[in-house]
């Protein structure tokens, strides 16, 4: 039985898809990384709780099947704000988001992080 619960794992998997403009961030890669997690032995991994197993996949194919926006249709593809999906989409990219925190960064920030042979990774911590 867990070689099925491996199978339709790794077959939602495939047909999640991964956003490029979210690295390090996408629910995607996320998914792909946990089935990998669990089941580190592949089909023969042994499951300790088939039942919250079972309850996991049928919760992120509903997700992934767009099972409740089906269900419960809106009237606009938009928020109380008026931005559209397309626009959350971008405003999320992880580029955009890198360079809003780079605007946030004080002057003193800046040049100490332009000038410093240390990555401001390093700094930070």
């Amino acid at each position: 039985m867990a070689a099925t619960r491996y199978r339709r794992f790794l077959k939602l998997c495939e047909e999640w898809p991964v956003e490029e403009t979210k690295r390090h961030r996408d629910l995607g890669v996320f998914l792909r990384q946990r089935v990998a997690q669990a089941f580190r032995e592949g089909e023969n991994t042994q499951v300790a709780d088939p039942e919250a197993c079972d309850q996991m996949y049928e919760s992120l194919l509903r997700i992934h099947t767009n099972y409740y926006r089906n269900k419960y249709p809106r009237l606009k593809d938009t928020s109380f704000t008026g931005v559209t999906v397309e626009d959350c989409k971008m405003i999320l990219a992880t580029d955009i988001l890198k360079q809003m925190e780079d605007m946030k960064k004080g002057t003193w920030r800046k040049l100490r992080e332009k000038f410093s042979a240390e990555k401001p990774e390093e700094d930070s911590k």
